[in-house]
């Protein structure tokens, strides 16, 4: 078998043959995040609790269910700590190539090619809590060491991954935020230069700036890179509780997605470069939250999905949906609320709900009056020029109050009593709750997985 490539617009096999991507990010498993798994904060504060959740979250169940949905391709996200510790830099830690290497071969033996994500970078390279830095500050663009320690890893995964043909492709940085908006495509060229130097042959997946919608400041960097495809994040506003009105598929509507992802793959189009749909999808609603209205949400989520899926189709785009596990918020399949792990955490979870701890997806609603005040003080008090801090658009002034207020200092507080959570239980019994994550304790969100087999099958036939 040999290497997948870019060809101009596509990706393509050794016989020149279009392959088109269609898949989920692994979210939750090697680069764990607050709403997939259930915890406050960011993973570092909690790392030690949920180490034995690695080997249950993904196994041979899990690939073989991917593959019978008409999927074919896995993102895999994963944190530079399981391969180098902050107090100890650029020391290989080997164990986390066992990890990566276990669910790589097994998307192998089931046809299903894999994308290495490095979701969590030294130093965060982006403003929000999946970059694991405990800060709304992306403090891996103001330090050279920690590019250079992204540039050390990338060359230990690429000498690593070298002849492994059903890889498709290294996403060498996820969703950054640059604030400059120039040393991005600086790091790009660094990593570019490191891993063609041991890897000539795997695809690169850079994202866009600012979480992977802004090429605008790339001028002509794409002259200086070959087998390199260009991804964008399209998420769209409709599939949240943030939403401005109910999505019913309207004129106006379907205009607004589409010119949404037009906007984030615009550089692209004008130069005949290739673009990977990295991360897109909606939430949904959960019985215990929003009850008897979760249906009706739910069937308007799964339109904006169909709509989405409309516009892509026709571009024959390849595409990473997010995600494919976690507790019942978006995975493809989620854990059964009848589990040790779920029944452990239910009024935690609750609560977690209630103060909107998590800034994805949040509903701020039981709280919104108590936030409110500081909002209206910036409001009255800073000049409205200043107001519109990076990464404006995309955080607006209340999303960057609740990001340091909710998701960064209130979530600190409840750490502990997560963590409390598993104390006086024995080794067996954190391994049961561990099990909670397996595959035959899951359910499948069957309305979204028969949308992407649909689709996933629509695509496969044109070719």
């Amino acid at each position: 078998m040999a290497y997948l490539k870019v060809s101009g617009t596509k990706i393509v096999d050794q016989n020149g043959k279009e392959i088109i991507l269609r898949g989920a990010g692994l979210g939750g498993w090697m680069n764990m995040e607050n709403f997939i798994s259930g915890y406050p904060g960011c993973e570092f504060q909690i790392r030690a609790a949920l180490a034995e959740f690695l080997e249950y979250f993904f196994t041979e169940d899990d690939a073989k269910f991917f593959k019978s949905l008409g999927l074919n391709c896995i993102r895999l996200p994963f944190n530079y700590r399981h391969f180098e510790d902050d107090l100890n830099p650029r020391v290989l830690k080997t164990e986390g190539f066992k990890h990566l290497d276990r669910v790589i071969d097994l998307c192998a033996k089931h046809g299903i090619y894999t994308i290495l994500d490095l979701h969590t970078a030294s130093g965060g390279q982006n403003t929000d809590w999946h970059a694991d830095a405990g800060t709304h500050i992306a403090k891996f663009w103001e330090h050279k060491d920690f590019q250079d320690r992204v540039v050390w890893l990338w060359e230990e995964l690429a000498k690593h991954y070298q002849n492994s043909t059903w890889i498709a492709g290294y996403n060498p940085l996820n969703e950054p935020t640059d604030p400059y908006h120039t040393r991005v495509v600086e790091v790009y060229d660094r990593l570019y230069e490191a891993i063609r130097k041991i890897d000539p042959h795997h695809a690169l997946f850079f994202d866009g700036n600012t979480f992977a919608s802004d090429f605008s400041h790339f001028g002509d960097a794409h002259k200086k890179w070959d087998n390199v495809a260009y991804s964008i994040h399209d998420y769209s506003v409709f599939g949240f509780p943030s939403a401005p009105e109910p999505y019913k598929s309207t004129e106006t509507q379907q205009h607004r997605l589409r010119r949404s992802y037009e906007k984030k793959r615009q550089w692209m189009d004008e130069r005949g470069l290739c673009v990977w749909n990295g991360e897109w999808g909606p939430v949904y609603a959960r019985k215990e939250y929003e009850g008897e209205r979760t249906d009706e949400i739910n069937e308007e989520r799964y339109l904006v999905l169909k709509d989405q899926l409309n516009i892509y189709n026709k571009d024959r785009l390849s595409w990473s949906i997010w995600l494919y596990k976690d507790i019942g918020f978006q995975g493809m399949v989620y854990v059964s609320r009848e589990t040790p792990y779920m029944k452990l955490f239910k009024d935690f979870l609750a609560k977690k709900h209630r103060l909107a701890l998590d800034a994805w997806g949040a509903d701020d609603s039981h709280v919104r009056d108590v936030y409110q005040p500081l909002i209206d003080l910036i409001k009255r008090e800073v000049k409205p020029e200043h107001q519109n801090l990076y990464p404006a658009p995309v955080w607006k002034l209340s999303d960057r109050v609740g990001r340091l207020a909710r998701n960064i200092l209130l979530s600190e507080f409840f750490v502990q009593e997560w963590a409390e959570h598993f104390k006086g239980k024995s080794e067996q019994e954190i391994d049961e709750i561990a099990r909670s994550f397996h595959f035959e304790n899951c359910l499948h969100r069957d309305g979204l997985n028969k949308i992407l087999t649909d689709n996933a099958t629509l695509v496969a036939q044109e070719k």
